[in-house]
């Protein structure tokens, strides 16, 4: 199945369904109270939009919907005037295992919640102002701008305003933020314990009591618009299994996509990662390949380590050769590969306990 997603307004407007993906984005838009039309002013910069269009795909491929996202062209900002902060944090992947363990050992179940449009919800407090967008400029203002109450996607600020404005919901709810992971919160009370991982707009939750966990989906689900995606299924590009005997965290489709990639979704299989005594060298007399493949290459065997500690000694010792790769270095990453195709199906699995806390 071919899927096209237009590249400019022009492309979108000819099909009812992008146009009726931008009316829903301004909807949103509006709904959040973001911005609100003013005049223009002689003294601020008024910075750009465009449209971004995406069609999100099911887990079989198939067109779940198409969402069209209004973005500011935040590269023209200028620090110090613009904005200020824009660090946020995000959830980092060792914490989002233990969370899983934890999960696993307690016999706990992991659910998951997306948080629509979550940047619109991040109060400003810089002055920015932004143009009209295409499609939807206000017949008789056309002269007039937007004056952001809140961030909009693309802003440099826009993930340090959401980070602030959910940091400040948690904590004033009654959360206690972890000191040394800034996006783990958890929650304690007679009924017991509740605890929330934060990456961006995906919330993945966890707890002894059923009760706090409804809660808690309840209150978030009035305070932002969400989607309950209900048992965690996948997050940060893992696959997860939930099972009555373990939950089960796996990038087979991540797996599949790099062996196409690379042109090896039809090759033959070994059975180790590396041959037998094997050895790299910097200096190994064949011949240099090429350095860009061989990075792309090495850096997805890395990113496959998350649930594949079994590849992790091998592309370790192929990063080493990120400068100036030869053919032999070459061979040995797509033997790593062709391992993976036979090992497709493995992953990391966690035993679920037989009690709770």
């Amino acid at each position: 199945m071919c899927i096209i997603e237009p590249e400019s307004f022009e492309e979108a407007a000819k099909d009812d369904s992008w146009k009726k993906a931008m009316e829903a984005e301004i909807t949103m838009i509006e709904k959040n109270n973001t911005w609100e039309l003013v005049n223009r002013p002689f003294d601020k910069p008024i910075i750009g939009v465009k449209w971004i269009y995406k069609t999100k795909l099911n887990l079989d491929g198939s067109v779940q919907k198409n969402k069209a996202r209004l973005v500011a062209k935040g590269y023209s900002q200028k620090p110090g005037i613009d904005f200020n902060e824009t660090f946020a944090p995000v959830a980092r992947l060792d914490t989002v295992r233990t969370l899983v363990a934890v999960a696993a050992q307690r016999n706990w179940n992991l659910f998951q919640l997306d948080v629509k449009s979550a940047f619109l919800n991040g109060v400003l407090n810089e002055e920015v102002y932004v143009d009209q967008p295409s499609g939807f400029v206000m017949q008789g203002s056309e002269d007039k701008v937007y004056k952001l109450k809140k961030a909009l996607y693309g802003l440099k600020q826009a993930p340090r305003a959401w980070y602030d404005e959910i940091n400040s919901y948690f904590i004033k709810t009654g959360f206690y933020r972890s000191p040394s992971e800034a996006t783990l919160y958890t929650k304690m009370s007679t009924s017991g314990i509740l605890i929330v991982s934060l990456y961006v707009d995906d919330i993945i939750y966890t707890g002894s009591s059923k009760e706090m966990m409804a809660a808690f989906k309840d209150d978030m689900m009035r305070q932002y618009e969400m989607t309950d995606l209900g048992l965690l299924h996948h997050f940060l590009g893992l696959g997860v299994l939930q099972t009555d005997s373990c939950i089960f965290l796996h990038q087979k489709k991540y797996a599949k996509t790099l062996l196409d990639k690379f042109g090896l979704k039809d090759c033959k299989s070994v059975a180790t990662p590396l041959a037998v005594n094997e050895k790299l060298s910097k200096v190994d007399g064949s011949e240099l390949a090429d350095e860009t493949l061989y990075r792309q290459m090495v850096g997805s065997l890395l990113y496959l380590t998350a649930t594949r500690p079994d590849i992790m000694f091998a592309a370790s010792l192929l990063a080493r050769f990120m400068h100036n790769p030869t053919k032999k270095h070459m061979g040995t990453a797509k033997r790593v590969l062709r391992y993976v195709q036979g090992t497709i199906n493995y992953g990391i699995a966690y035993d679920k306990g037989k009690g709770a806390c």
